[in-house]
């Protein structure tokens, strides 16, 4: 915890019959519909900590600001909420800093309140001080603004507004600690977030004609959906559906939006992006392609293998709530708003023969062979007994890592939002901030966070959280001794492993000590029963799986 700064002295008192600016701040977010707040607290901001409980959103203690950062993100996801993250002045902002860039490149509404040296010295102070504003600013939010007691509710408002504006995003607060504290001025805003409604497409709109007409002559018509889509909600999700079904329309995923279409539907092609075994397979179909549908698609996830990927032929059609920010691909047609409706009136047009050579299908053939178990115990065996062990319902998060690509193009997700990763920023240590961001979003699902023995020693503090939060979360980790796709990198290269190599830790100790229950195992069946076991308990679970990092070369 940082230590407190001798600035916050003298202005932590409470009296009763003042309200603070810090209460009527910490009213608002509550009327938006915000319940948790996460972070690590300091000096500078124990008086918003205050007002934050007193108006009913809890503080959840993470163990560092950057996984902190990332479960506030999560929560959004089951609560339409933006996540709140609260750090302390300077060490505390900056150690955030990369979940924050996290929420950025991964769409994520998120409300940064951070403290600040008050202003009456902060022209002499210079402990722990820095340019806060300039240092998120390089990380890409949206905005930062400087809390005022004059304008502190509009300042909040705007900042909510803007974080909820697609692209989601994250916009900064500074909140100095004699400001939260002083006397709220004015009378106090009332009412919560506004409603937010999605209107139906006009078919009458020329835009949409257009579109109609380029997918009714279409002979392989294809779709790329991303993230946008799988969290646009069910009419979406029915509308992409359809046009599988009825129209025979292959649909391939980013790596969060998997799901969006029923994987287990044959035209349903997976991910892709981050593996080049699945887009050797995929790219060539998309290149076959005459009519390209980008639902909800932001390049963000992809790698340079997909930058322009459309043959010249191909017309290019983009849907999405905003503006894609990127140079990866041309677009022939951008539509621009809520992306149900257009894809609802394609799922009308009458129904035809396409792809009569039967590629999709040789594709998804092709893929499920690619990614097929080789051996009765691995990193595939254990996916494929994750698959056969966990209801339905349950909710993956998944850490960076060669796991991360291998159970990402293997498992079958059947409704969207299934499996929680970075993708867009790629960074390690976020599978165990997403699953506790999720459960205490109200996720009732089991959630199991998937990690390697890396990702897990990163962020092995927050077992200590699903701890202290009563969080019964199933932690699997692949436990193969090193960073396997760095080492798998090297090896590519020609060179020798160097800086990959993780000693030999005993994950089922280290789970009794943060008070779980910790499991080893080294085949399929004791993999099963360790599961069994975890999903009928009340608190976490570790399970440590021995594999070899060998077994993923030429796998992924």
């Amino acid at each position: 915890m940082n230590e407190q700064s001798p600035l916050a002295a003298g202005v932590l008192a409470r009296s009763a019959a003042t309200t603070r600016v810090a209460d009527r701040l910490a009213r608002r977010l509550r009327a938006h519909g915000i319940r948790h707040a996460f972070g690590m607290p300091g000096g500078e901001v124990v008086t918003f900590v205050d007002a934050l409980e007193s108006a009913g959103i809890r503080f959840v203690l993470m163990r560092q600001e950057s996984g902190a950062a990332m479960a506030a993100a999560a929560t959004s996801l089951t609560t339409g909420a933006p996540g709140l993250l609260v750090t302390t002045i300077g060490p505390g902002l900056a150690n955030a800093v990369n979940g924050i860039a996290d929420a950025v490149q991964e769409r994520m509404p998120l409300l940064v309140v951070s403290g600040v040296v008050d202003r009456p010295v902060r022209g002499s102070y210079t402990h722990q001080v820095l340019d806060q504003a300039a240092l998120l600013r390089g990380a890409g939010v949206k905005a930062s603004f400087d809390v005022a007691p004059e304008d502190a509710e509009g300042a909040l408002e705007r900042a909510l507004a803007l974080a909820m504006t697609p692209p989601y995003g994250p916009v900064h607060l500074d909140l100095a600690p004699g400001i939260a504290a002083s006397s709220a001025l004015g009378s106090e805003v009332a009412g919560g977030a506004p409603r937010r409604l999605r209107l139906a497409a006009d078919p009458a709109d020329p835009a949409l004609a257009d579109l109609r007409r380029l997918f009714e002559r279409a002979e392989r018509p294809l779709v790329i959906a991303g993230f946008e889509a799988a969290r646009a909600g069910p009419d979406v999700a029915a509308a992409l559906g359809s046009l599988v079904d009825r129209h025979g329309v292959p649909v391939v995923t980013t790596y969060k939006a998997k799901g969006v279409v029923d994987e287990t539907a044959p035209l349903a092609l997976g991910a892709a992006g981050l593996s080049p075994a699945a887009d050797s397979v995929l790219l060539p179909l998309v290149r076959a392609a005459d009519l390209v549908l980008a639902v909800g698609y932001d390049p963000i996830e992809m790698r340079p293998g997909w930058h322009a990927p459309f043959a010249p032929a191909t017309r290019v059609v983009e849907l999405g709530e905003a503006p894609a920010d990127h140079g990866m691909h041309r677009a022939d047609l951008a539509l621009i708003g809520p992306i149900a409706g257009p894809l609802q009136i394609l799922a009308r047009t009458p129904a035809k023969p396409r792809w009569v050579g039967g590629e999709p299908a040789a594709a998804r053939a092709r893929l499920e062979s690619l990614f097929a178990a080789p051996a009765p115990w691995g990193p595939h065996a254990v996916f494929e007994t994750l698959r056969q062990v966990l209801p339905e319902s349950a909710l993956l998060t998944v850490d960076s890592g060669a796991h991360r690509i291998l159970l990402s193009q293997s498992w079958r997700a059947r409704r969207p939002l299934a499996m929680l990763q970075s993708a867009g920023w790629c960074t390690m240590g976020s599978a165990l901030p997403l699953a506790i961001g999720a459960a205490l979003g109200g996720d009732a699902r089991p959630i199991v966070a998937a990690l390697g023995d890396g990702g897990l020693e990163m962020t092995m503090g927050e077992l200590g959280t699903l701890r202290d939060q009563g969080l019964p979360v199933i932690v699997v980790v692949l436990q193969d001794a090193s960073l396997a796709l760095i080492e798998l990198k090297q090896r590519q290269a020609g060179l020798d492993p160097a800086g990959v190599a993780l000693g030999p830790t005993d994950y089922a100790a280290v789970a009794a000590a943060f008070g779980g229950v910790g499991h080893q195992v080294g085949d399929a069946s004791a993999l099963a029963e360790a599961l069994r076991a975890a999903l009928g308990r009340d608190r976490f679970s570790v399970i440590a799986c021995t594999i070899g990092a060998e077994d993923y070369v030429g796998r992924l």
